[in-house]
């Protein structure tokens, strides 16, 4: 295997070639039509064999590539069952693993970075990587003082395939668009490539590391690894045992489903408003689910184990309130309150006026988890979200183009939609409302009380005194 190339000219032509690839698959289709054979066969082998060169070409890259391909994956639960079938199983291969660096390489780069003596910083360092991501990958290794810990190396070159990659994805965003329905790619790579100085600071993540682990030290439903070392593109952080997110939604049970999805979901909300930190690369091979805590106790004692934070966003007043506030008026019915704030934070442009009831009818199916008590997701149920919205023929879709995404939310968005997704692929029952509760500022009644609390009691009194005044003439 070799190592992650990093001559533009060559990543470049792998992915231009993508769309030679897609066109000239697309004309043996026609000729197997031709030949006789069912057209939903054929489009159906046409699926196949495209996911498995796209993807296949997006791991073999790493980089952007990769990168992209892993931000795809959880998307995955809102194509039609069709479509989405064919494509599962390249998707699910993004989100834990991808083709090695050589040995020699590894090595050289601990050496380089560590030192000629890094040996000595290890009593054991095991060579086979235990898992491979888009801008390095890790092995399991025992630190010098015994512990058990988790070497991330930066793959040479990495920022610069980085950016080489996305932006020659931008370019075939069009190309690659409909092989994916459901998902606008253009924006997302936007939005990638916007992150990637960031995620190539393996300080920058360090600090959000240890910031995570020191909050939720001893916490009984959140385990965050600690940081043991950190230099110029090599990260060192306590080892994390447990069973990958991905494997419980391949083969875990009712309870590990059911947890993890509740898990995930006070982490989403709980993170931010502790940490001031956002975790914004929700994949599943990102979290494991923390059995061996209690592994004859209940799935109560279960814990959501988190990794890889090396992409945050950074809100250090917590989520903005204006989420809750607007997510407790379309539970109440305000569709007309709700139309102002949403105008007032850009998401409507200034002199548009939208029909009340309408925006209702289209905000409502979104957030019905928060609706009740508790909400069963599914692929069924998002694939059916999703329909609706991509419907050219609904009311839904021409009202959808009219709503505008602010740049500060665009973060937000992704990772609450990620993590849908992701929730929707466990098949979870969760209580969100809960968590919304709890986590999210001006969605709960008292917040509101506590908001307008002074001028309530300033009334009263003003109220009170006039009474007095009143009583004594």
């Amino acid at each position: 295997m070799s190592d992650l190339p990093r001559k533009a000219v060559t990543r470049t032509a792998k992915l231009a070639a993508l769309p030679l690839s897609f066109a000239g698959r697309a004309t043996w289709g026609l000729g197997k039509r031709i030949g006789g054979r069912p057209a939903e066969i054929v489009a159906r082998e046409l699926q196949q064999r495209t996911a498995e060169q796209l993807f296949r070409v997006l791991g073999e890259l790493k980089g952007g590539a990769m990168k992209l391909g892993q931000a795809m994956s959880v998307f995955e639960s809102a194509l039609p069952e069709e479509i989405a079938k064919p494509y599962r199983a390249a998707l699910t291969k993004l989100q834990e693993a991808a083709p090695p660096m050589p040995t020699r390489s590894v090595h050289a780069a601990l050496a380089n970075r560590l030192g000629a003596d890094w040996r000595e910083l290890f009593q054991e360092f095991n060579d086979k990587p235990a898992a491979a991501a888009s801008i390095g990958q890790v092995h399991r290794a025992t630190w010098h003082d015994g512990r058990d810990v988790a070497v991330k190396v930066q793959y040479p070159g990495a920022g610069e395939a980085l950016l080489s990659d996305l932006t020659q994805l931008g370019r075939l965003s069009r190309l690659l668009g409909p092989l994916v329905p459901g998902i606008e790619i253009k924006p997302l790579i936007v939005e990638l490539r916007n992150r990637v100085s960031e995620e190539l600071d393996y300080e920058l993540e360090a600090q959000a590391q240890q910031t995570y682990a020191d909050e939720f030290a001893d916490d009984p439903d959140v385990a965050v690894s600690g940081v043991v070392h950190q230099c110029d593109q090599v990260l060192i952080t306590e080892w994390m045992e447990g069973i990958p997110l991905s494997e419980v939604i391949s083969n875990g049970t009712p309870e590990q489903r059911d947890r993890a999805g509740q898990l995930l979901t006070l982490f989403l909300f709980s993170g931010v408003a502790r940490t001031g930190l956002l975790h914004a690369d929700p994949h599943p091979g990102n979290f494991r689910l923390l059995v061996e805590d209690a592994p004859d106790g209940p799935p109560e004692k279960w814990r959501l184990g988190v990794m890889d934070f090396g992409t945050v966003d950074r809100l250090p007043d917590g989520l903005p309130p204006h989420i809750g506030t607007t997510l407790r008026m379309l539970l109440d019915g305000e569709g007309d309150e709700v139309q102002e704030l949403l105008r007032e934070q850009g998401f409507i442009k200034p002199g548009l006026q939208l029909d009340s009831e309408m925006l209702m009818d289209y905000l409502l199916p979104i957030i019905e988890p928060a609706q009740q008590e508790e909400f069963t997701f599914s692929r069924e149920w998002i694939r059916g979200q999703a329909a609706t919205l991509a419907d050219r023929r609904s009311p839904a879709y021409d009202l959808g183009r009219q709503l505008n995404l602010p740049p500060s939310y665009l973060l937000i968005h992704r990772v609450s939609m990620s993590t849908i997704g992701v929730l929707s692929q466990l098949g979870a029952t969760v209580r969100m409302r809960d968590e919304i509760e709890e986590w999210v500022p001006g969605f709960a009644v008292e917040d509101e009380v506590e908001e307008v609390g002074p001028e309530l009691e300033a009334a009263v009194a003003l109220e009170h005194d006039i009474a007095e005044e009143t009583s004594a003439s």
